[in-house]
């Protein structure tokens, strides 16, 4: 049995999960959860970043990093692959998948420094520099998006970005990522339907 540590508010762990279940590969994992932020957890004595998602394969080996675990994944089955082999289609995949992870990177980036650090020694500038990331790179996704580069059959690139746009409904709904972005809003709303990702909305836990 393949070992997924998971998180219910990680986007990174969202990602892997996205890919378990287009994948079909859900009878074959075994999730543990996994909180990074608690001293006391587990998770350091398998991933010694102590850092989700990572996967612990049945033969003990360790994939750490949501790129590489979602790679990973893909190679376990024998569908449509998430990482196209074609060249063209894997270089537009990782190009999406690369613009997405930056979102998520940026957005995660701010909100420890608004969860995590005392209120009197946020640093603003810093919040700032992630937004302009976020809104950057949202803003080139939609140009994307009108000139029909988003796949409607996902690869790894669509699913980190619709892991990334939840996130950022989840954590900031008063960014309103969609306002401006109308092309970019079609899209998430029809992705939002599939069954990876309906299945997968980030929580805090109970």
């Amino acid at each position: 049995m393949i070992k997924l540590t998971h998180n219910p508010t990680s986007p990174f762990v969202r990602k892997a999960m996205l890919v378990v279940i287009e994948a079909g590969l859900a009878d074959r994992i075994q999730l543990v959860q996994a909180d990074p932020w608690n001293p006391d957890d587990p998770l350091a004595e398998t991933n010694p970043l102590g850092k989700v998602p990572a996967l612990v394969a049945s033969d003990g080996s360790l994939f750490t990093g949501s790129a590489l675990v979602c790679e990973y994944l893909d190679s376990l089955h024998d569908g449509r692959k998430l990482f196209p082999e074609e060249p063209s289609a894997r270089w537009r995949a990782l190009q999406l998948h690369g613009l997405a992870d930056g979102v998520i990177e940026a957005a995660v980036s701010r909100i420890y420094e608004q969860l995590r650090r005392p209120a009197d020694k946020q640093w603003e500038d810093w919040i700032d520099r992630q937004n302009g990331k976020i809104a950057r790179t949202l803003d080139l996704v939609e140009r994307m998006a009108a000139a029909g580069e988003l796949a409607d059959e996902p690869s790894i690139g669509e699913l980190t970005l619709a892991s990334a746009l939840g996130y950022l409904d989840f954590r900031y709904p008063e960014m309103a990522w969609g306002a401006g972005r109308p092309a970019l809003t079609a899209w998430y709303e029809g992705i939002k339907e599939r069954p990876c990702v309906a299945q997968t909305q980030p929580a805090l836990p109970q």
